[in-house]
């Protein structure tokens, strides 16, 4: 059961208002993930710009993909997911690889020292070792791809801890990571 309500467009903050506007007109609809964090429209906001700065940054959307199903396979976040596994396939990779990335695996070899490098920074909370750093340099990352796997890192963290605080409905169709923590 949700724990914090997708808004309706009647009782959505009039702040929040014109960002989801915006959403709709360049994607369609508006996902439930936006709705709910609506309710605080610095939040709405905080989301949007990161996500749209990271957009125009130098890793291309197919990896921006993976790392965001790495996050959620990492995470156990039904909704991001199965939003990403639809915006990776729109992105061009290929669903069995999609699949593998949510587990944190790739058929690409530089493609997977990223997702190593993000599964560690998750696992490890960001406490990385030299060793570990120069995997992901090995592979062919710049210092400047580094800082956007982090980056990407960072802001996957906060929509897979989001939805899964706020059970947020998954508008997507469903893709299970594995199986739920069960909390009293």
């Amino acid at each position: 059961m949700q724990r914090i309500s997708a808004l309706e467009i009647s009782n959505t903050p009039a702040a929040s208002q014109a960002m989801l506007d915006a959403v709709k007109a360049k994607i369609g609809m508006v996902p439930n993930l936006f709705k709910t964090i609506a309710h605080s429209p610095a939040a709405l906001q905080f989301y949007l710009l990161q996500s749209e700065a990271l957009a125009g940054g130098v890793l291309p959307a197919p990896l921006r993909e993976q790392l965001a199903l790495t996050s959620a396979g990492e995470n156990a976040c039904d909704y991001c997911a199965s939003a990403h596994t639809l915006m990776g396939k729109g992105a061009g990779v290929k669903e069995q690889e999609l699949s593998e990335n949510l587990r944190g695996r790739s058929n690409d070899a530089k493609t997977q020292a990223a997702l190593n490098f993000a599964k560690v920074i998750i696992g490890n909370r960001g406490q990385i070792s030299d060793a570990q750093i120069a995997a992901v340099r090995s592979a062919g990352y710049s210092d400047a791809e580094l800082v956007e796997i982090i980056a990407h890192v960072g802001l996957n963290i906060f929509t897979n801890y989001f939805n899964l605080v706020a059970r947020t409905v998954v508008d997507f169709p469903l893709v299970r990571t594995e199986e739920e923590v069960a909390l009293n």
